[in-house]
């Protein structure tokens, strides 16, 4: 774990139709810091607790206190309700305790405080409420004929970009030093490392992500961490967390390539590269250069291994690549620098 404590202070929305807390937004959030010692002593309650602020909290010497409770009580163009919250997490490697402070963790995992798989996300599905993320903002999905017909009498139209129960990141955090073809592609949750590119086609899930400067083509699913200097080629996929049972991570080392249309289910080594084309899943049967077959599982973390298929026989090849350290071309820097 990256840090036991953490702590969030932000505005949330209240359905207008629900009363219900549909989103959060953390603009301050931290580990194990001064700022967090303090709001830990003047918010009300001990242990990990979330709570709503109102005027009589005493926000005197905190200024992030005072700067969520003015901007709290406004109503947005939904009718939604914005309300200050805070979070306090003393242990997160527990899982979440209510909806806030999953929201929280998955604020720190965006902010890129935590690395993936660094705090527990467990049984964050059952905690956040499935919202139609509009235009103007977190709706009740049965709200959404009302607040159509109400809006075109006024001229106005409301446009729907999902029905889910994550955000799309950007609308609450963005990173630096990162570029984005597509937000709608990329989940509140998702970690990326200054230097990563996701293009249009690519896509990055909750609790996974970069550590490096990366190109992301393809899809980085739930749990997949992908190293530096990595390419995931167009349409490429890495099977996540959830298909391996929960369990199962799949990490991509340095300067590895997974071409494009191509996949894996297992684990890469640095400096490996799978042809385009080839999904390789941990039961598929791998010929060895001394003729031996063994199942894919057998090779995860393997470092300098191409995988490919023989074009003749239709086997699944791993070959050596020892002494190459990304000569696939690697990453084009000056694509990757993006301040």
């Amino acid at each position: 774990m990256d840090a036991s404590f953490a702590y969030g202070v932000g505005l949330a929305t209240r359905g207008a139709r629900s009363g219900e807390l549909l989103d959060a937004w953390f603009p301050t959030v931290g580990l194990d810091d001064d700022t967090g010692a303090a709001l830990d002593a003047v918010l009300p309650g001990s242990g990990t607790r979330s709570l709503e602020l109102d005027a009589a909290t005493d926000p005197e010497g905190h200024a992030v206190l005072g700067r969520v409770l003015a901007a709290a009580g406004a109503r947005d163009a939904l009718d939604g309700e914005r309300v200050a919250v805070a979070a306090i997490v003393h242990d997160v490697a527990a899982p979440p305790a209510d909806r806030l402070e999953a929201t929280l963790r998955l604020h720190l995992l965006s902010h890129r405080l935590v690395a993936p798989h660094g705090l527990s996300v467990d049984g964050v599905f059952g905690l956040l409420p499935n919202v139609a993320w509009t235009d103007l903002g977190p709706l009740e999905p049965d709200a959404v004929d009302d607040v159509r017909l109400a809006l075109a009498a006024e001229g106005r139209r409301l446009q729907v970009r999902s029905v889910d129960r994550f955000a799309r990141m950007t609308d609450y955090v963005v990173p630096a030093g990162v570029r984005i073809g597509d937000a709608d592609r990329v989940r509140l949750g998702a970690h990326l490392a200054s230097g990563t590119t996701v293009m249009h086609e690519g896509f990055v899930n909750f609790n996974a992500g970069t550590l490096g400067a990366s190109m992301v083509e393809g899809r980085i699913s739930a749990g997949v961490v992908v190293g530096d200097g990595s390419d995931l080629g167009g349409g490429a996929s890495i099977m996540g967390t959830l298909s391996g049972g929960g369990t199962e991570v799949i990490r991509i080392g340095e300067r590895c390539l997974v071409g494009a249309n191509a996949g894996v289910g297992i684990s890469l080594g640095d400096g490996c590269v799978v042809e385009a084309g080839l999904y390789v899943t941990a039961g598929t049967k791998v010929t060895l250069p001394d003729g031996g077959v063994v199942a894919a599982r057998e090779l995860s973390g393997r470092a300098a291994l191409l995988f490919r298929r023989d074009s003749r026989t239709g086997a699944v090849v791993a070959l050596p690549r020892e002494g190459h350290r990304g000569d696939w071309g690697g990453l084009n820097v000056a694509l990757h620098t993006n301040d």
